[in-house]
Formats: structure tokens, C-alpha cells, sequence
């Protein structure tokens, strides 16, 4: 887990990077390079445009490696911590399967003998009450 935020760090750093690198840049020369003009300067204009130009299809290629990286690296939880999609996959009915439906199971009814009163009482259940 550790690993897949390191390199998730480093992918969001990258990205804020190549967004100063494109802003920076100009496309018709007059960006923050246009400003490098002096004659004494090691670095003209054209230096830093190929600087800015190569800065920025590195960091878009290492954008790229970073993210198929984190990828391959993002933590993978164990078969009790599946999805709930796998969990309803994996306990799905066969929908080949005959379905069975239920019996009706005979219920008990009191008997009452010929005087009309009855041989057997059903038990009622008395509700429990919720202890406190």
C-alpha cells in the first residue's frame, strides 16, 4: 500500500510540474524565453525553447511509466475482502436450475370432542420484552 501512494505522490508532482513547464512556453516564441535575449546570456531563446521542449515529453513520458506502474502496484485485498460484486457473483442462483417452490405443510387444528369442547389448546407464544 505504501508503494502505490509514493508513486501516486510522484505522479501528481509530475503533473504539476508539466503544467508550469506548458505555461511557461509560448508557441510563438514570445513565452518566458522571449525574456533570455541578452547577448551575454549562455542560454538564449532557443536554448531554453529546446530545454522547455525536452522537459516537457520527459515529464509526459514519465507521467506515463508512473501510471502503469501505480497500476501494477495498486494493493489487492484478500478473498475475504472481495467486492460486493464478487460477492454477488460468486453466490448467484444457477439460472439453469429448476427453481423448487414450497409445500404447503398441513398446520394442526384442535380437535373438539362431541360435547364441544375442545381436547387440545394450541400454546401461544407471548412476546419477549426487550430487555433494557
Amino acid at each position: 500500500m505504501g508503494i502505490y501512494i509514493f508513486i501516486s505522490v510522484l505522479v501528481i508532482i509530475a503533473c504539476i510540474l508539466q503544467i508550469m513547464i506548458v505555461l511557461v512556453q509560448n508557441s510563438k516564441g514570445g513565452g518566458l524565453a522571449a525574456n533570455f535575449t541578452s547577448a551575454g546570456q549562455t542560454m538564449g531563446v532557443r536554448k531554453t525553447a529546446d530545454f522547455l521542449e525536452k522537459a516537457t515529453w520527459t515529464l509526459a513520458g514519465s507521467i506515463l511509466l508512473l501510471c502503469v506502474v501505480a497500476t501494477a502496484s495498486i494493493p489487492r485485498g484478500t478473498i475475504a475482502q472481495r467486492s460486493r460484486i464478487e460477492n454477488q457473483i460468486q453466490n448467484a442462483v444457477d439460472p439453469n436450475a429448476v427453481p423448487t417452490l414450497p409445500t404447503a405443510v398441513p398446520t394442526e387444528t384442535p380437535s373438539t370432542s362431541t360435547e364441544g369442547q375442545q381436547t387440545q389448546q394450541p400454546q401461544q407464544q407471548q412476546p419477549k420484552q426487550p430487555q433494557k
